[in-house]
């Protein structure tokens, strides 16, 4: 039997695929069109593949907060202002009980297997992450226990020290890892990327 899917939350970050918006450091690399496509193709390939899943929920936190028109697939939810740590702290806490796994749209390579394995290390892990090869993360999970931390505080983001930080910042709580994956953050990744997907 399956496990109840309001109990488990799988959250996609997403920005709203937009002419010109996002994505900038692709963007310098391959156009703005390309890196508009890419976030389109990431986002609808991610959400098709995962979001069918009766194991858990799909929630897409999106930006901006307004309009939620264009969300296909999934549970629209704002992520809100801030730094990154500030919008996943708030969409962690309003959030309904229940282990939480969120992943950014730029890593479309993710399958179900790799969720189902990040659920189940919540069984007794504090946290889950899975290794980014810049020194980030391309997923983090939260059992959310009571007296489990939010590693939210305090984190350089988006620099080769994100996923360091956020381990100090578990420090004294049992953390899982999956195996190292690549973001598409630039014309290099998104070709790496490509090839990839020519070769499954």
């Amino acid at each position: 039997m399956a496990a109840d899917p309001c109990r488990r939350h799988l959250v996609i970050f997403a920005r709203q695929p937009r002419y010109g918006l996002g994505k900038r450091r692709l963007a310098r690399d391959v156009g703005d069109l390309a890196a508009l496509r890419f976030s389109r193709s990431a986002l609808a390939e991610l959400t098709r593949r995962l979001g069918s899943d009766p194991r858990w929920t799909l929630w897409l936190a999106i930006t901006p907060d307004r309009p939620t028109a264009w969300v296909r697939q999934g549970r629209p939810i704002a992520q809100g202002q801030g730094d990154l740590g500030a919008r996943l702290a708030r969409v962690t806490r309003a959030l309904p009980p229940g282990p939480v796994v969120i992943l950014g749209a730029d890593t479309p390579a993710v399958t179900r297997i790799d969720v189902a394995k990040a659920f189940r290390h919540l069984g007794n892990h504090a946290a889950v992450l899975g290794p980014a090869v810049d020194g980030g993360y391309w997923l983090i999970g939260l059992r959310r226990a009571p007296r489990d931390p939010l590693p939210f505080a305090d984190i350089r983001w988006s620099s080769e020290h994100t996923l360091a930080d956020t381990l100090a910042s578990l420090a004294g709580h049992r953390v899982a890892q999956l195996q190292a994956r690549e973001d598409v953050d630039d014309g290099p990744a998104l070709r790496r990327a490509l090839r990839r997907r020519r070769l499954v």
